[in-house]
């Protein structure tokens, strides 16, 4: 074989191996984008971006948000659970409420709980008495895994009998019901909803 003939064959292998890494880039780098826009949307999801739950009602917000003394009834109200109107002048503080913490709230517990509603709380208002002890539990592990993962931060859970569904949670002027826990949709409701109040400043 003449030096000729194999400059030649050489030449166009490594036009082929310069062809066959050009193809390689032309589907790896859309393959990369493709996967670097579904990791942005999952990061986006968990760092806050509104994702829209299509079960969430928007409750017309109450004309009155003035304060009353304690012990009086600050109702009625234009929902059950509420989700604005009249409220105490001390808000209630972030955390989980079992059936034991009830008392310490006073007769009329919803005029503490409205106002942290104003102060952009999210509020979870759950009803054991339609569940088995077992689903209750379950249920309520489930809620402060949730409040756990948002750093109790302006979440709230407390026992509210008077629903029919197991688990209903609210913001200001949005609710959302229950049928089952699903953790999923109450971190994307946290995510959605808290702060998205008059006063999301005050403590």
């Amino acid at each position: 074989m003449t030096k000729s003939t194999r400059e030649r064959i050489e030449a166009k292998r490594r036009k082929g191996r310069a062809r066959g890494i050009i193809i390689g880039v032309l589907i790896a780098v859309p393959a990369i984008a493709g996967v670097a826009w579904l990791a942005n949307q999952a990061s986006g999801r968990r760092s806050g971006e509104f994702v829209e739950i299509p079960q969430v009602q928007v409750v017309e917000v109450m004309s009155s948000a003035a304060h009353v003394a304690d012990d009086t009834d600050p109702g009625p109200y234009n929902s059950d659970p509420p989700t604005s109107g009249r409220m105490y002048v001390s808000p209630a503080v972030a955390g989980f409420n079992d059936v034991g913490d009830v008392e310490s709230f006073g007769e009329y517990p919803a005029g503490s709980l409205v106002h942290s509603l104003e102060h952009g709380h999210v509020i979870f208002w759950y009803n054991c008495d339609v569940l088995s002890q077992s689903e209750c539990e379950a249920m309520k592990d489930g809620i402060k895994q949730v409040i756990r993962a948002a750093g109790t931060f302006k979440v709230i859970a407390f026992p509210w009998p008077s629903i029919e569904e197991p688990l209903v949670m609210t913001s200001w002027g949005r609710m959302l019901r229950f049928d089952e826990f699903d953790a999923e949709i109450a971190e994307q409701f946290v995510r959605n909803f808290r702060l998205q109040a008059p006063e999301p400043n005050a403590p």
